[in-house]
């Protein structure tokens, strides 16, 4: 259907649809007036245009709409039948899988699937099979699959196909592989940044134009919208906040330099400080595990935290207020209408948010921060996986 679109529609005509579309996916269901209006077209072009896209299944006839009086126009809106985007979050031992539709509902979730990726074609076509089996399973024809979107952390070129974190070759981009297997187009996408995607188009966003997300998960990380435009940088690898040299602690980070951000805030640091802790003889509800030598796993201290574990949360004000310190600088250098706190690390809500609020002024300047709001995410686990459904939409699309 989509090679359809492409294929019979060139020039102006190309477009305006992709405009039509745009406002579909922004405004919802729309009429031909106020359609035309926004596309700056004749109400007969608009309705031609709507016709072809009725034809080629992308809009659907919504119905009439109730009036006081007079002759009711007719509505319009995407066909959620169209067909479907398949998004999969890859974690450090598992990923999540998401459907949605062409409206961008969710018709399926699934979380937490025991996955370990490594740097191999081997392990990408497993994932392809997992992929594949969840999209059975749901009933969906491989051919009503219009694309599918992958989160991979660190260094992601989205226009290549290349993750330099999950690296399978010279001359072997990790989505054309999986392009190959899946039999539809796939898009690679940085995790975080597709959580801000997701978050900006159907999440805690409202009409703010220019929102950071901080990803606090076992790394940082961090998308940015500016002006209304999700950012990727020069070569797609903007957002590397966790990389930032804030810290004066000449501690080796995993990306082999000293003092990153992420070496005091994210949950690694989380982790890493509490079994400091917990070694320095400090009581907390994890001892007994941390002594019998079995690993404490996030989860563990998410847990322990709303167990009001003092140690604990002792831990994550720590972190909570070196990551404020970090955002007052974003915001001194952004001025941003929205920064939104995400990632497994968010689940602990105030222990985390209200040491990194009072962070945020103590260092950022109040002529600045005054005009910021900080919220936490409103998707939570399936931030991701819904956000790379978004962005394969309108990548595809060209909507974007």
């Amino acid at each position: 259907m989509y090679s359809k679109f492409l294929k019979n529609n060139e020039g102006k005509n190309l477009l305006l649809k992709q405009r039509i579309l745009t406002f579909g996916i922004i405004e919802g269901n729309f009429s031909l007036a106020d359609l035309s209006k926004q596309i700056n077209t004749s109400i007969p072009t608009t309705t031609k245009l709507i016709e072809e896209l009725i034809e080629e299944g992308f809009i659907q006839d919504m119905g009439k709409l109730d009036t006081n009086g007079g002759r009711r126009p007719s509505i319009y809106g995407l066909n959620p039948s169209a067909g479907y985007f398949v998004g999969t979050d890859v974690s450090k031992s598992s990923v999540s899988i998401a459907i949605t539709d062409f409206n961008g509902q969710v018709v399926s979730y699934s979380g937490d699937i025991p996955f370990t990726v490594i740097s191999s074609e081997a392990s990408f076509r497993e994932l392809c099979d997992i992929i594949q089996d969840f999209v059975s399973k749901e009933g969906i024809a491989k051919d009503k699959v219009l694309a599918y979107g992958v989160n991979l952390s660190g260094r992601v070129n989205n226009e290549t196909g290349y993750c330099f974190t999950y690296f399978i070759g010279e001359d072997r981009p990790i989505a054309s592989l999986m392009e190959e297997v899946l039999g539809a187009q796939v898009y690679v996408e940085n995790d975080s940044r597709a959580m801000t995607y997701g978050e900006y188009i159907c999440g805690v966003a409202q009409d703010e134009k220019d929102m950071l997300f901080l990803n606090v998960t076992w790394g940082l990380g961090m998308g940015m919208v500016i002006n209304g435009k999700l950012s990727y940088g020069k070569s797609g690898f903007s957002g590397e906040i966790g990389h930032f040299p804030l810290l004066d602690n000449n501690r080796i980070c995993r990306c082999g330099k000293t003092g990153c951000l992420e070496t005091g805030a994210s949950g690694s640091a989380a982790h890493r400080i509490l079994i400091e802790k917990l070694e320095e003889g400090r009581s907390s509800v994890l001892s007994e595990k941390h002594q019998r030598g079995e690993e404490i796993t996030l989860d563990d201290i998410i847990s322990a935290v709303k167990e009001e574990d003092v140690l604990v949360i002792e831990v994550i004000e720590q972190i909570g207020s070196t990551l404020g310190r970090a955002i007052a600088g974003l915001i001194n250098l952004f001025n941003p209408e929205l920064v939104v706190i995400g990632g497994k690390m968010a689940k602990v809500e105030d222990y985390l948010m209200l040491p990194l609020k009072s962070a945020v002024q103590k260092h950022s300047l109040n002529m600045i921060n005054k005009d910021t709001k900080i919220k936490l995410g409103k998707l939570g686990e399936k931030g991701g996986t819904i956000g790379v459904c978004m962005l394969s939409r309108s990548k595809l699309l060209g909507l974007i």
